[in-house]
């Protein structure tokens, strides 16, 4: 069954968990009662020419990347928090060096303080599965990245699975396919690295040969292009705003306390069990314990002393895992700096 892939688990222990975790991802997702929309009404085409292909329907795209380029799309507007959503399916074979992101920036607007929220998917070589990251920045701290990452539980390329991140004035919350796998809690300490600007949401993939896959070893092999990764049932929750307005609406104000009040905000303790799993099952690295980067860790990092235990000094696991080195890349679609597990397994 597809719920084995990429895991080293037990088959008893992948069963007992697979099951809680379908049974919480039931119960969420009567809780996301969402309202999808077509391409047109909330996206824009941004890069590849004829490499985004919308779906007959108009309610789905599909963004290829060949020897000549990749693609990508943007939301029409910018939002000032919101909840973005998105199910998609990645390319399958051999997609090392190929990079599927979905995430929020306004690097486009402030240049040198821009926020972004990220969900980045990193392919692999034939045979290992595609891996995944999430990150934040706030007010251009792209010095003090905030990485996770991840494996997944299933394989991404055979279905689509729900990808959705929440963005408040209070917090947050990445999901996979409506289970939380990532809360981030705004603090007073974490001062302007909370992202507080007006963000759009983008979809891209590119040719990230540089470093994706073990630290730029493996590379893209264009011989089994086009890459294709699918999106449909999009969802853009949030009040458009112009990006230099000084102050929010009454109106953006409102739809934000609609946002917060929604269950999808309110992480229960069900779900909040449902995420522990996850991590202490499928995360491999977390910047809250590389020690030798942060000495002291930054302020949203709330340090689980059982979760500690499994991981190294550099963040890595101890039992399983095979990341013996970090180094700093740049991402061709950004400015903003990568810090990089070479090795990935």
């Amino acid at each position: 069954m597809d719920c084995l892939y990429g895991s080293s688990l037990s088959f008893f222990s992948l069963l007992v968990f697979l099951c809680i975790i379908i049974s919480s991802s039931s119960q969420l997702a009567q809780a996301f009662n969402l309202n999808t929309i077509s391409f047109d009404e909330g996206y824009s085409h941004l890069f590849g020419d004829s490499n985004l292909v919308r779906s007959p329907d108009g309610r789905g795209v599909r963004l290829l990347l060949d020897r000549f380029t990749g693609s990508g799309f943007i939301s029409s507007s910018m939002y000032n928090h919101g909840f973005f959503s998105a199910n998609i399916k990645l390319p399958s074979d051999y997609t090392a060096g190929v990079v599927v992101a979905f995430y929020t920036s306004n690097g486009d607007v402030f240049e040198k303080t821009h926020d972004e929220l990220d969900i980045e998917f990193l392919g692999d070589i034939t045979g290992k599965p595609w891996r995944f990251q999430t990150n934040l920045y706030g007010n251009g701290s792209t010095s003090r990245g905030r990485e996770e990452r991840y494996h997944m539980w299933f394989d991404p390329t055979k279905d689509f699975h729900r990808y959705s991140i929440l963005w408040t004035s209070k917090s947050i919350i990445f999901f996979v396919d409506e289970v939380p796998i990532r809360e981030v809690v705004r603090s007073e300490e974490m001062g302007s690295d909370f992202p507080a600007k007006p963000m759009s949401l983008y979809a891209t993939i590119w040719d990230a040969s540089t470093w994706a896959t073990s630290g730029g070893k493996y590379k893209v092999n264009y011989k089994y292009a086009p890459f294709v990764a699918e999106f449909k049932d999009l969802v853009l929750d949030g009040c458009s705003v112009d990006p230099i307005q000084e102050f929010p609406s009454a109106v953006c104000s409102a739809i934000d306390l609609q946002i917060e009040s929604n269950e999808y905000s309110v992480v229960t303790p069900e779900q909040r069990a449902a995420m522990r799993r996850f991590r202490q099952r499928y995360m491999y690295y977390s910047y809250c314990y590389d020690t030798l980067r942060y000495p002291l860790p930054p302020p949203e990092c709330v340090i689980v002393p059982s979760e500690k235990f499994r991981f190294k000094e550099t963040g890595r696991l101890k039992f399983g895992g095979s990341h013996k080195s970090h180094k700093r890349r740049s991402r061709r679609r950004s400015q903003t700096p990568v810090v990089v597990l070479d090795n990935d397994d």
